[in-house]
C-alpha cells in the first residue's frame, strides 16, 4: 500500500483509538469494494453525516493551505485519502498503515471542515439535512426538527461533534453512532452559514415554550430554574464588580 515509515505503534493502541474493520458499511449495497478511500471512510458506520469530498477540492494547494505543518505524514496521509483502492484486511492489520490513517482520518476532518462551507459542500450537506441524515432535535417540542452538525472546538480531539437545531437555536449530543466523532471535522462556523445561504430552510415557527403546570393551571409569573440561575450569576458579577471598582460592561 505504502512505503514502511519509521516510529510505528502497535496497532491495538491505534484500533482503540480509530476503530475500524470492512464490515462496519452504513449501506451494504452502496458500499463497494472497488470503492476509493473517500467513499469507503464515508461508508463507514456513524460517518453517514460526513460529505464526499470531490477529489479535486482536496488536490487544491489553496484548500490545503496551512495543513502540511499540522501532520507528521502529511504526503502519505493525503496519498491514502487520494487513493482509488479502499484499504483491505491486510492493510488494517498492519501497523504503518494505522499509523498513516490516524493522520488521514484528521486530515479528511480539517478539508472537510472547509468543503462543506464552499458553494458544492453546501449543496451536499443540504441533501442530506433534507433526508433527515443528520437527525432531529431531541426536544420534544420542537416537533422532531431536523438538526445540522457543530463542532464546539476548532481544535483537534478537543471536542466531540454536537447537533444544533435550528429551531430552539440549542445544541444537544448526537446519537450514539456519531459520539466518536471529532467535532471540529465540522467546525463552529456550519449550521451558521448554512443557514444564512439557505435562508428558506430556517424554521418560520417559532419553538413552543413549556409552560409549568400543576393539576392543570398554569403557574403564573413561574420564571425558569436556568433563567433565575442565569439572573443570579449575573447579578453576583455586578457585585464582584462593585467590589473591585471595575466599570459594568
Amino acid at each position: 500500500w505504502l512505503k514502511p515509515i519509521p516510529t510505528p505503534v502497535q496497532a491495538t493502541t491505534l484500533a482503540a483509538m480509530y476503530p475500524i474493520t470492512l464490515d462496519e458499511s452504513e449501506d451494504d449495497e452502496d458500499y463497494s469494494g472497488d470503492s476509493g478511500w473517500i467513499q469507503w471512510f464515508c461508508g463507514l458506520k456513524g460517518h453517514e453525516i460526513f460529505a464526499e469530498i470531490d477529489e479535486e477540492y482536496a488536490r487544491d494547494n489553496f484548500n490545503l493551505y496551512g495543513l502540511r505543518a499540522r501532520f507528521a505524514f502529511y504526503d502519505h496521509a493525503l496519498e491514502m485519502i487520494l487513493s482509488n483502492e479502499a484499504p483491505d484486511e491486510d492493510d488494517l492489520n498492519d501497523n504503518n498503515f494505522l499509523e498513516i490513517y490516524r493522520d488521514a482520518t484528521d486530515l479528511y476532518g480539517i478539508i472537510h471542515s472547509r468543503y462543506i462551507i464552499s458553494p458544492r459542500g453546501l449543496q451536499v450537506m443540504r441533501e442530506k439535512y433534507l433526508k433527515g441524515t443528520f437527525g432531529t432535535c431531541p426536544r420534544a417540542l420542537c416537533d422532531r426538527q431536523h438538526v445540522l452538525p457543530i463542532g464546539t472546538s476548532e481544535d483537534l480531539r478537543t471536542a466531540t461533534v454536537s447537533i444544533f437545531c435550528p429551531k430552539c437555536e440549542q445544541i444537544y449530543s448526537p446519537k450514539s453512532k456519531h459520539k466518536d466523532v471529532d467535532g471540529s471535522y465540522f467546525g463552529m462556523s456550519f449550521p451558521q452559514i448554512f443557514l444564512q445561504t439557505y435562508p428558506s430552510l430556517v424554521p418560520v415557527d417559532l419553538p413552543k415554550p413549556f409552560v409549568p403546570r400543576v393539576f392543570g393551571f398554569k403557574l403564573h409569573k413561574q420564571q425558569s430554574v436556568i433563567a433565575r440561575k442565569l439572573e443570579e450569576a449575573e447579578q453576583e458579577r455586578l457585585k464582584d464588580q462593585q467590589r473591585s471598582g471595575e466599570p459594568p460592561i
